[in-house]
């Protein structure tokens, strides 16, 4: 279902991808720094993630400002909590690269309103860029410090923009509980040497739904 969602004197083209079998939460995700919400990975995971019952909405907002990234996320995720098309008790927030980052931003902001606290129930970091490449010693991470929601990384071993070490030393001091997923001999763009892309995208949507699972408040618990 495509939709337009008003930001400031604008619109940000949407999409929802809606499952047949519903369950009480949904995930929002947007793309990197290039490309848009057509990106095929997110495209990938939506419709995994619909298939098992969550509500995908994913959104383009092209613009290289992190500030004005996470404007546009924040703006998307008040539409989703104000829809009546689709009522939900909550929503993870997602992104790739620095899609993540605005997502880790706008989680931030909202963890001052309790209100948005309760609706908002983790980030998922799809290939997070903690630094540019070849700038280790500029780290990416106060805004990771901060959050106190459930937190899952999905990166490559081999990622020029997140080095193995780097990642873990920032999760450690991370008071969020959170989970690393590396994806073996990867790149930024969660390239594998010998590995198709279908492939790869497997165990990231197989990881990133078994991460959710374990994160949603089912109804029977």
């Amino acid at each position: 279902v495509k939709v337009k969602i008003p930001f400031g004197n604008k619109n940000l083209d949407a999409i929802f991808t809606v499952p047949k079998k519903k369950l009480r939460y949904g995930v929002v995700l947007t793309h990197g720094a290039g490309g848009d919400m057509n990106f095929p990975h997110l495209v990938s995971l939506a419709a995994y993630l619909a298939s098992q019952g969550l509500l995908c909405l994913r959104f383009t907002c092209k613009g290289l400002n992190i500030a004005y990234r996470a404007k546009a996320y924040r703006a998307v995720v008040e539409y989703l909590k104000l829809s009546d098309d689709y009522e939900l008790s909550g929503v993870f927030l997602a992104g790739r690269s620095m899609g993540s980052r605005a997502a880790a931003s706008v989680i931030r902001q909202l963890s001052q309103d309790d209100d948005h606290d309760a609706f908002i129930q983790g980030l998922v970091c799809l290939s997070y860029p903690l630094h540019p490449p070849k700038l280790q010693a500029k780290l990416r991470d106060e805004d990771l410090l901060f959050i106190r929601c459930p937190v899952l990384f999905v990166s490559g071993s081999a990622d020029e923009m997140c080095e193995k070490q780097l990642l873990e030393g920032v999760a450690s001091k991370m008071k969020a509980p959170k989970k690393i997923h590396w994806i073996d001999k990867a790149n930024h763009g969660m390239a594998v040497k010998g590995r198709t892309e279908d492939d790869v995208m497997e165990e990231i949507n197989a990881q990133v739904f078994s991460w959710l699972r374990e994160n949603m408040e089912l109804e029977h618990r």
